[in-house]
């Protein structure tokens, strides 16, 4: 008898935690994203034109891996660098089912499609902290971190040739935050304000419809509200109200945060552009799809009473390597019940 360790194989359509939702994608690689975006790009505008996107990628990873001059690496627990690609991705399939639904004069220009994707590589960096940042953990910056990504964008596209769009970024990555509303926001083209819903729109139904999206809400998500203080609200009376006190009572109030905040972003506030994935992919949203069935699934483990089964494990990043290793003061303030 061999003595070889036999492991049964997986089926084929089973849907790796790694991958994208149609399960051919790596969105824990820059490299494997960024010749996927390339390839919808010059589908869209022809070759010889993704230069400064290509940049911004390699450029991307390092600072997400801490090789980027002044930076520390992400340390950030849900919001990590497989959600970026992921919602990066997003965005240009979203971008390509606008282009091929609408004629060449109402399409989005070359320069509108790429200031949106830089946007996306970066909407999280505001969640990096610079090298000299003694901040127990990016998570301490949830509540201002749009803000802060705006300021990186502003330094970083002079580095790229794209000074002139500075203005631009600053204001359309704030569709993917709560610092200002979407409907406050100002730029100078309706073009513009649409690459903005796509942006707010990839950043939800990327995360949402990740395989592992509850078990990271549990014990990803939940961590950096804590270290963010946004796990509690402030009262008039000097006290704090606890609004989430442990992983699994943010996940019990998730559906009521998807129906009531999560549609109305989607649906009203970002013009419903999710349904160009429809287009790109021919047969189906899988975003959507997915989506839904992780909040149908999350309903029927609370409703039986069995969000304890909850079993997946997402891939280790510098997030939860940092949990796992780190020190004891910011584990402390977790608080994880």
């Amino acid at each position: 008898m061999s003595d070889k360790l036999v492991t049964k194989p997986k089926p084929k359509n089973m849907r790796r935690s790694d991958y994208d939702v149609t399960n051919n994608v790596n969105v824990t690689s820059a490299e494997s994203v960024c010749l996927s975006v390339r390839e919808i790009f010059d589908s869209l505008f022809g070759p010889g034109k993704f230069s400064a996107i290509e940049k911004g990628f390699e450029d991307f990873d390092k600072l997400f891996e801490g090789e980027f001059d002044g930076y520390q690496a992400c340390d950030t627990f849900y919001h990590d660098k497989q959600h970026t690609l992921d919602m990066t991705l997003a965005l240009a399939r979203l971008i390509e089912g606008y282009q091929q639904l609408h004629s060449k004069q109402d399409q989005l220009s070359l320069e509108f499609a790429r200031i949106g994707l830089i946007c996306a590589l970066y909407h999280d960096s505001g969640y990096i902290r610079q090298t000299d940042d003694s901040a127990c953990n990016g998570s301490v910056y949830t509540k201002t971190h749009v803000s802060r990504s705006a300021i990186f964008l502003a330094r970083y596209l002079p580095m790229i040739g794209l000074e002139d769009y500075v203005d631009i970024a600053r204001n359309i990555v704030h569709y993917t935050g709560y610092e200002i509303k979407p409907t406050d926001i100002v730029l100078h083209d309706k073009k513009l304000h649409t690459i903005g819903y796509m942006l707010g729109s990839a950043d939800l139904i990327a995360q949402m419809s990740d395989r592992c999206y509850l078990e990271k809400c549990r014990d990803r998500l939940y961590p950096e509200f804590v270290l963010g203080e946004v796990a509690e609200m402030p009262q008039d009376d000097g006290s704090t109200r606890l609004l989430y006190t442990s992983g699994n009572h943010l996940l019990e109030k998730t559906p009521g945060f998807y129906q009531h905040e999560i549609n109305g972003r989607l649906n009203h506030l970002f013009n419903g552009v999710y349904q160009y994935a429809k287009q790109h992919f021919g047969d189906s949203n899988h975003y959507i799809d997915a989506l839904e069935a992780n909040m149908s699934h999350l309903d029927s483990l609370i409703s039986e009473n069995n969000l304890h089964t909850l079993s997946r494990i997402p891939l280790v990043n510098n997030g939860t390597l940092f949990v796992n290793t780190a020190n004891s003061e910011a584990i402390k303030r977790l608080k994880i019940k």
